[in-house]
């Protein structure tokens, strides 16, 4: 039986290990004496860390560094053939897998569409085959793969690694971790897909070095992903982040949660197309827009970007109420939280250029003053990766804080 102070030294070499990590993932190349500095752990500790990282294959040494401490010394990295990591998102009518290597450089990838009311099963047997690929690819390469991560639309219990509830897929109660784990026997992690959109922007994206920032996921649903002090939070069960499901209008259009009015039903791509569909049916009487052929019905959300683009009223007023919907939401949030950044993921990206003035000016109007102060509004410079890069980096995280680490 382990002595409590043997599990006290576990404890700290994990908690050392962790720090080491993290400083050669934002700081590397570096030398030894550099991350004596930057972790403020003696040299003999960092000496002893970094050996067995070495011995793990974790950490390379590159040529002499010129450092900035002492005298020259050798240069450390993550070694980017150190692992491989899949990554996962089951949207709302796509299936998105990437694989990397161990710092997050994309090796392979997929895109899969599938129609919305495809049954369940199919639709996880096709998840599947598309990781068999990504390992198959892993394998050639020679690449042990660390781990899984798992991003879904819905309230996950991540101890558990179950999709508890997925309104806008129609799933409840799904063991996506017992099922992806029995199926490739390797590490699973579950969790909300704007969770991981956030994660993704901390580790990889715009918001590296920020510790307060909320991640803005827009799709057929909204989700959000709330990081403080550099950490993901979670709340009591793991469920925060639902922002799509805040009633906004008790007398609004039917969410997919059952209530009405949500914030989802507000904004996002499904309410640009009902509010031009809706202006096309009022002006009945009038000539419609050369671009409606046939049944307004069938006009996407990408002919609606194109068209407000390239100059179209109806369109751009469309664009333009939603933005002004989302930025009211993000002015409370902001007014809550208080954070240093909001970044929007997911479809609005190609529309940026109407709906970020409009956000600017909304959250300006309507956010208090004194928390308006720095606050940036940015969209994320991954798109519609940045949720699945979030699931690479889940996994990563794992590693890097050293739980994995045995």
């Amino acid at each position: 039986m382990q002595s409590n102070q043997t599990a006290d030294q576990e404890s700290v070499r994990r908690v050392n290990s962790s720090l080491v990590m993290n400083a050669l993932r934002l700081h590397a190349p570096i030398s030894r004496a550099e991350l004596a500095n930057i972790t403020k752990l003696n040299r003999s500790t960092i000496s002893n860390i970094v050996n067995i990282l070495i011995e793990d294959g974790m950490v390379l040494e590159l040529d002499t560094l010129e450092s900035k401490i002492g005298r020259p010394g050798i240069a450390l990295a993550l070694r980017p053939d150190g692992g491989a990591v899949i990554g996962v998102e089951i949207g709302v009518g796509f299936i998105r897998v990437i694989l990397t290597d161990f710092v997050a450089n994309i090796l392979w990838r997929e895109l899969v569409d599938y129609p919305t009311d495809k049954p369940q099963i199919e639709i996880l047997l096709k998840a599947q085959d598309l990781i068999d690929e990504a390992i198959a690819f892993a394998n050639k390469k020679q690449l042990r793969i660390l781990g899984m991560g798992l991003g879904v639309p819905g309230l996950v219990d991540v101890q558990k690694g179950l999709l508890l509830f997925a309104p806008n897929l129609g799933w409840q109660d799904v063991p996506l971790r017992l099922m992806f784990g029995q199926r490739f026997h390797m590490p699973v992690y579950v969790e909300n897909e704007a969770n991981l959109g956030a994660l993704g922007e901390y580790y990889f994206g715009v918001c590296r070095n920020v510790d307060n920032f909320i991640y803005i996921s827009s799709g057929v649903g909204l989700g959000g992903g709330v990081i403080i002090n550099g950490k993901l939070f979670k709340g009591g069960r793991g469920f925060a982040g639902e922002i799509g499901h805040i009633q906004r209008d008790p007398q609004g259009e039917r969410c997919g949660c059952g209530r009405r009015g949500c914030w989802e039903t507000q904004v996002g791509p499904r309410a640009v197309l009902q509010r031009v569909k809706q202006s096309i049916k009022a002006n009945t009487g009038q000539t419609k827009p050369n671009y409606i052929q046939g049944d307004p019905e069938k006009l996407t959300f990408e002919q609606v970007v194109d068209y407000a683009l390239k100059g179209d009223q109806l369109c751009r007023s469309a664009m333009e109420q939603v933005g002004e919907n989302l930025g009211r939401g993000i002015a409370d949030l902001s007014n809550i939280f208080n954070p240093q950044m909001v970044v929007i993921g997911g479809a609005f990206y190609p529309a940026r250029e109407i709906i970020l003035p409009v956000l600017e000016r909304t959250i300006a109007n309507e956010t208090l003053p004194a928390v308006k102060q720095d606050l940036r509004v940015i969209f994320s410079e991954h798109g519609a990766d940045a949720n699945v890069l979030g699931a690479i980096a889940i996994v990563l995280d794992d590693i890097l804080r050293g739980i994995a680490l045995v």
